[in-house]
């Protein structure tokens, strides 16, 4: 694939539900209530249970993944949590990640890339390297 400076990437959907949470907390260790007790989490001033931000950040990173053609390829990955991917219960929330070329040198292309969960930007920053 060529890439080039400004080229959109086609977007990828990632779909989210507490059964995913689950497993997600018991493969990582990361048992932190609010991403599993509803009730818990309202508790602490949440709207409802929340996914984990290293999840979320995961599936961003499998998306890079593919658009580089192998996890091999990627040389940075990076971004900062905004804002909170939020997963009511007996339903599942859509993950759109996609990513737009900033920059092709030599044989590195860079992205800048687009997290977005019912219409709110859930990662800033976020930015990739890889190689072709």
């Amino acid at each position: 694939m060529t890439f080039e400076v400004g080229q959109e990437l086609a977007p990828q959907s990632f779909f989210i539900n507490r059964a995913k949470l689950v497993a997600y907390a018991d493969a990582s260790g990361d048992q932190n209530p609010i991403h599993q007790d509803e009730e818990f989490a309202k508790s602490v001033g949440l709207e409802n249970v929340i996914a984990h931000g290293m999840f979320t950040m995961a599936l961003a990173g499998r998306y890079v993944s593919h658009v580089a053609g192998g996890s091999e390829k990627v040389r940075d990955f990076s971004a900062r949590f905004t804002k909170p991917v939020v997963v009511p219960a007996d339903t599942e929330v859509e993950l759109i990640v996609s990513a737009k070329v900033s920059a092709v040198e030599g044989s590195l292309v860079k992205v800048d890339l687009s997290a977005i969960c019912n219409e709110v930007k859930v990662l800033g920053m976020a930015k990739a390297t890889f190689s072709l």
